[in-house]
């Protein structure tokens, strides 16, 4: 992995002159170190951290390293040097893989198949969700005794901010989270990869740079020059089919990005190029919630009597689009992800979820997301319960009503928005779109 910038990584042979403006510590044993050490002279350790901005840094993106593959390695130490992947059977596909496996080019969500014809010896295990969750609950007890600003965005991993805390720890967040590394690995036994950064965007990039057991900084003086050599790719939100939209236009590389204008990027790609102008320039606005946040926004409704017509559902599915549509917008907050959850007569649940490469909170999109994962349902099966939810939340950049390359979209877009402020001075019931009048239950 290319060093770039000042942004320190673990390194064994490194020019100490590098870092001649750095303060920095050893990981092992936490002494305190000049510029010029590569190594601690106290304990010999090669990992050593070393950067301008380390003891200045506040936000942190904590990953468990291949999390279901560890735990599992913990409780069974004969599979510690062995390639372990997580899933289903041969027709299944891999949940997780452990780095040896890792290296034979197994990766999430690979079919099974595939992954055995790269790794045939590996050792296949099961998932365990409910000893998974246990051990999630373990690592945020450690994270709570830290800070009380702690964003989980999954099983395995969440942001931290962690500041004006160096008084009450007594230490630098850098040396509070590298104990925190230590604490997680010798109690809980795991590893767990750190990313520090000034923001929550480069503190995630950060800790997908030296795994496992990684601790990587990216400073503020550095976030340009970092960002000009990564691929587009690395842009949270630019999915395979961005990728290949930025590739056709000729952009491969952030720095193009940087050196576009942003209303320029927003006409060619919409509100995702709102997010390409801002996050190539490492500008990120979010801050790190805390879990008692919204993490999505659903509204659900049971019905009088069981429904099997998908039209009657349709209408349904409609009204608690605005519904959620309508939180969204009063919170100033957009999702990636729309669910779409069922409930059978007999009380099974069902739901289905498509994430879009545009966060929003327009009603009419949250529906065309929703109504095709409802048409695969609604096959005459009955139903008691519809209910639909926006997730992957992020806050709302600029104004809600984003540019399009679609104009009907744009005309949707401004329909709905007029809409809007047609029902804020009239009540909601001034204005109904016809498929809400359909079967109104």
């Amino acid at each position: 992995m290319p060093i770039c910038g000042k942004r320190w990584q673990e390194h064994e042979q490194d020019d100490p002159l590098a870092h001649a403006n750095s303060q920095g510590f050893c990981r092992e044993c936490f002494t305190s170190l000049s510029a010029s050490h590569a190594r601690c002279p106290n304990c010999g350790s090669p990992r050593v951290a070393n950067h301008p901005e380390l003891h200045e840094l506040t936000v942190a993106h904590l990953d468990c390293d291949a999390f279901y593959a560890s735990v599992e390695k913990r409780d069974r130490p004969e599979l510690r040097d062995v390639p372990v992947i997580i899933g289903g059977a041969t027709r299944g596909v891999v949940s997780t893989a452990c780095y040896i496996a890792r290296i034979k080019g197994v990766r999430s969500a690979m079919p099974m198949f595939k992954a055995l014809k790269l790794c045939p010896e590996a050792t296949v295990i099961k998932p365990d969700m409910q000893k998974y969750v246990a051990v999630s609950k373990q690592v945020s007890a450690l994270l709570q005794e830290l800070t009380p600003a702690i964003e989980h965005i999954s099983i395995d991993e969440a942001f931290l901010d962690l500041t004006g805390t160096e008084r009450l720890h007594g230490a630098s967040v850098a040396i509070t989270l590298n104990r925190l590394q230590h604490r997680i690995e010798k109690q809980i036994g795991i590893t767990v990869s750190i990313g520090l950064s000034h923001n929550k965007f480069l503190a995630k990039v950060a800790s997908d740079l030296a795994k496992p057991r990684g601790f990587s900084v990216i400073g503020r003086a550095e976030t340009l020059t970092f960002l000009a050599s990564q691929p587009v790719s690395l842009i949270w939100g630019v999915g395979k089919a961005m990728q290949a939209t930025l590739e056709k236009d000729g952009i491969t590389r952030i720095a193009q990005l940087q050196a576009m204008e942003r209303d320029d990027l927003m006409r060619r790609y919409g509100s995702m190029g709102f997010r390409l102008y801002h996050l190539s320039r490492g500008q990120d606005q979010r801050v790190v919630s805390n879990d008692g946040d919204s993490k999505s926004i659903g509204s659900e409704t049971t019905f009088d009597s069981d429904i099997s017509d998908f039209e009657s559902l349709e209408a349904i599915l409609w009204r608690q689009c605005e519904r959620v549509a309508k939180r969204a917008k009063s919170q100033r907050l957009e999702g990636l992800t729309v669910t779409l959850k069922l409930k059978t007569p007999d009380f099974r649940n069902h739901s289905r979820s498509a994430t879009s490469e545009d966060p929003t909170c327009l009603a009419h999109r949250i529906f065309e997301i929703a109504s095709p994962l409802l048409k695969k349902e609604a096959t005459g099966r009955t139903f008691r319960l519809l209910g639909v939810s926006l997730s992957n939340l992020v806050e709302t950049q600029g104004s809600i009503a984003h540019h399009s390359l679609d104009q009907h979209q744009i005309v949707r877009d401004k329909a709905e928005l007029a809409m809007d402020k047609i029902r804020s001075k009239l009540g909601d019931q001034s204005v109904i779109r016809g498929i809400a009048l359909k079967n109104k239950s």
